[in-house]
């Protein structure tokens, strides 16, 4: 290849090709005639040159930037991906969600039913009033061991009933609230026969997985509700490009049928190689776009950095049978753009027309 710098060697278009092919096909070889010398060498008569308007070029030397094609998907992080479902079973008795839908946080996306749901509120109300009475009784109990009036093992009988009650009721209070039981409303004597369940998080309803009158067993996943406000690129990088990789790299991506061309940066790079022998990186988008979906796939280039290599105007290049090849000026002076040989390359970067 330096070579081909020192001489200056002119580079033709893909138009030689179809020169080529018609000379080639008004002289057919026949028997009797002598084997080229070289396969590799085309010529054309000044007539075609001038008639095929071919384009000349040097080899260059380009600032290029180098990349790394990736595939990918558009995901959300764990933090904004939620399952809802209910803590302890039921049948669904109202929802009005449908996919795609966009909910806000606190809001309620359906109310479950079931008779279980009533005797641990009853146990709660008894528990209460029982505390308030054991409360009471250690007080005078109190009271009393500061005038000596009682004895002491009295005094230590009621204080161990109180705090064993009273975290009966703790810990009864706090299974009510995974239930979602309006504590205030029931220890008003309100006891609740149905119990909603909230969306913990702003977002839209990716998947529905129940319908009214289905029963759900505790955990089970009825809803999941993505924030898509924070949507990332997880790439998908064969090991042999991971050294290539920086954080802070920039990522040019599209997605699958679309031309638009979008904008990344690498946030986090994998420390585990999987059996397919590839890494997972995990870039952030530059610009958030509420038309993007989780879900959607894309393809990348990861940018990694500028070098300076021999390069040609992309045009130049041609393919054949799976082989990329350059045309070679070999004419002589005085009679340049007559005679072309065929060189094999090997191609890397593409950039601003040149490679």
């Amino acid at each position: 290849m330096k070579s081909l710098y020192k001489k200056a060697f002119l580079i033709l278009t893909l138009l030689i090709m179809a020169s080529c092919n018609d000379k080639a096909k008004q002289e057919p070889k026949t028997e009797s005639e002598a084997p080229e010398a070289e396969s590799n060498i085309v010529e054309i008569t000044p007539e075609q040159y001038k008639s095929a308007a071919i384009e000349l070029s040097n080899i260059e030397l380009k600032k290029l930037s180098g990349t790394t094609k990736v595939n990918g998907i558009l995901d959300v992080p764990p933090q904004n991906l939620v399952s809802i479902s209910t803590p302890f079973g039921g049948f669904v008795k109202s929802t009005d969600m449908l996919q795609g839908m966009k909910v806000r946080k606190g809001q309620v996306v359906a109310m479950m039913q079931n008779p279980d749901y009533v005797q641990p509120q009853q146990d709660y109300i008894d528990l209460k009033s029982q505390l308030n009475y054991l409360r009471q009784d250690y007080e005078r109990q109190q009271e009393l061991s500061k005038e000596q009036v009682n004895a002491l093992k009295t005094l230590q009988k009621s204080k161990a009933e109180y705090e064993s009650m009273r975290a009966r009721v703790a810990g009864l209070k706090t299974k009510l609230q995974m239930m979602n039981v309006n504590i205030a409303s029931l220890e008003k004597g309100n006891i609740q026969n149905a119990i909603p369940l909230y969306s913990p998080i702003n977002g839209y309803v990716t998947e529905v997985k129940t319908n009214i009158g289905a029963y759900a067993d505790a955990a089970a996943e009825l809803f999941e509700i993505a924030d898509t406000g924070h949507l990332h690129a997880e790439l998908t990088v064969f090991e042999k490009d991971v050294p290539k990789l920086q954080i802070g790299q920039k990522v040019r991506f599209t997605l699958a049928n679309e031309t638009k061309e979008r904008m990344a940066t690498v946030d986090l790079i994998g420390k585990e190689i999987s059996s397919e022998r590839t890494v997972q990186i995990h870039c952030r988008l530059d610009k958030e776009d509420a038309s993007l979906l989780p879900g959607m796939y894309l393809k990348a280039l990861v940018e990694s950095g500028t070098q300076e290599v021999p390069a040609v105007v992309s045009k130049a290049i041609v393919e054949f049978q799976g082989s990329k090849y350059i045309f070679v000026d070999e004419g002589k002076a005085g009679n340049k753009g007559t005679k072309y040989k065929l060189v094999n390359v090997k191609v890397g970067v593409s950039e601003l027309n040149y490679t």
